[in-house]
C-alpha cells in the first residue's frame, strides 16, 4: 500500500502546471540538442544546469529528465533522416531507419522510433518504481 501512496504522490507533483511546463521545455530543448551529433544528454544537462539554480529542486529534476529523454529521441531523428547518429544509443537506428527513409517511409520510421522510445521508457520507469526503495 505504501508504494501506491508514493506513486499517487508522484503523480500529484508531476501534474502541477509549472512542472508540465518544465517538462515540455526540457523535452523541446533536449530534442533540439539531440539532433546535434556529439553533445549528448550529459553535455546538454551540464550546459543548462546553471540556469536551474533559481528553480525548485522538483522542477529542476523534471526539466533535466525531460532534457535527457528529449536528447535520446532527438538522436534517433538524425539517425533516420541523414544516417548520422545523434547519440551513441542511436547507432543501430541508422541501419533500419535510414533504409526506410530512403524508401520514402521516413514518417513511419520516426513514428516507430517514438513509439518504441515511449514503450521502453514506460516499462523502465515502472520497473524502477517497483524496485527502488523510497
Amino acid at each position: 500500500m505504501d508504494i501506491l501512496h508514493n506513486i499517487f504522490y508522484g503523480f500529484q507533483v508531476t501534474f502541477q502546471p509549472i512542472n508540465f511546463l518544465f517538462c515540455g521545455i526540457g523535452v523541446l530543448v533536449g530534442t533540439l540538442v539531440g539532433v546535434l551529433p556529439g553533445i549528448g544528454p550529459a553535455g546538454a544537462m551540464a550546459l543548462l544546469l546553471p540556469a536551474t539554480f533559481h528553480f525548485s529542486p522538483t522542477s529542476t529534476l523534471i526539466l533535466l529528465a525531460g532534457i535527457y529523454y528529449g536528447v535520446q529521441y532527438g538522436g534517433s531523428t538524425t539517425s533516420i533522416l541523414v544516417n548520422i547518429p545523434g547519440e551513441a544509443s542511436s547507432v543501430i537506428t541508422c541501419l533500419d531507419g535510414y533504409q526506410l527513409a530512403r524508401q520514402g517511409r521516413a514518417g513511419l520510421a520516426l513514428g516507430m522510433a517514438a513509439g518504441a522510445s515511449f514503450i521502453a521508457g514506460t516499462i523502465a520507469n515502472i520497473g524502477l518504481m517497483l524496485v527502488a526503495v523510497p
